[in-house]
């Protein structure tokens, strides 16, 4: 009687232990879609927070998905600038500014995966004794991650910082145009600010459709879905095809044959930087 009493508890234990085994498996997950902003992004964040949910089980997702996963649950997140400003607070005050100076750099990526990423990062962050070392993490696969993207952005941002070319529009404005693989408009712009304080000039973003604009001995801001022909940015000024026909014939003219390698030349500048360099005009 005791060896079935056994038996049974045996049996019990495993249904159980396949019960649980079931609920885990089949465990809701929860996607929230974000706008691909920082404060879209932030704001997620907060809502994940929000939910009370383990984080194991929260994704922060960047736009839609062509295929809906099974036992989902999908919410769209509207950007809030104050849940936004308090996320970017904390973490700040947290991670410490040079860990958030790399999240706002990965942030500011193409990477689909960011967003995900920035969360399980600040997550990771928060539970550690001091955040401020938590991207010194690297074994763990988001703040890796964190740490690629971030270094992608600042260094197509230093190539931009080269490779960046004005051109001088009737009425004395600077203008340049760039297609960047990231969202790097933000950084360049204190760079130029502060070389050109007294310019009026513009950084345009094609891919994005985004304007920075510096007006002379004042702050910089940025446009969106400004509403204009690009043609008013082909006007230039009296002299600038000419100065740009001079630069042209200088780098020719410097130029040595004997020494020409175009497969390093296209490893120190890759192809898409120069279709927005005046040197490697017609």
């Amino acid at each position: 009687m005791a060896g079935g009493t056994k038996w049974l508890q045996r049996v019990q234990m495993v249904g159980v232990f396949f019960q649980a085994k079931r609920r885990r498996v089949y465990m809701e997950e929860y996607y929230l879609i974000c706008e691909d902003s920082p404060e879209g992004i932030f704001t997620g964040i907060f809502e994940a927070y929000a939910l009370r949910k383990s984080h194991d089980s929260i994704h922060i997702q960047i736009g839609e998905e062509d295929n809906l996963r099974l036992f989902a649950v999908y919410h769209h997140i509207a950007p809030d600038q104050e849940k936004s400003l308090r996320v970017a607070a904390t973490v700040e005050r947290r991670l410490g500014p040079e860990a958030y100076v790399e999240i706002c750099c990965a942030l500011a990526s193409q990477d689909g995966g960011k967003g995900e990423a920035v969360y399980k990062t600040v997550v990771c962050g928060f539970k550690m004794k001091d955040g401020r070392q938590v991207m010194g993490n690297l074994a763990d696969p988001y703040v890796h991650k964190v740490f690629e993207l971030a270094r992608n952005v600042k260094n197509e941002a230093h190539h931009w910082k080269e490779f960046l070319r004005f051109k001088e529009l009737e009425g004395g404005t600077l203008f340049a145009k760039i297609g960047p693989k990231n969202n790097v408009i933000t950084f360049l712009m204190p760079h130029f600010a502060d070389r050109l304080p007294l310019f009026n000039f513009m950084i345009y973003d094609e891919k994005r459709k985004i304007f920075a604009v510096h007006p002379a001995s004042g702050e910089w801001y940025l446009v969106s879905d400004m509403e204009t022909g690009m043609e008013k940015f082909e006007e230039y000024a009296a002299e600038e095809e000419k100065y740009q026909e001079l630069f042209q014939f200088f780098c020719k003219r410097i130029a040595i044959k004997e020494r020409k390698n175009l497969k390093l030349q296209r490893n120190m500048l890759p192809l898409w930087f120069q279709e927005y360099m005046v040197e490697f005009g017609e």
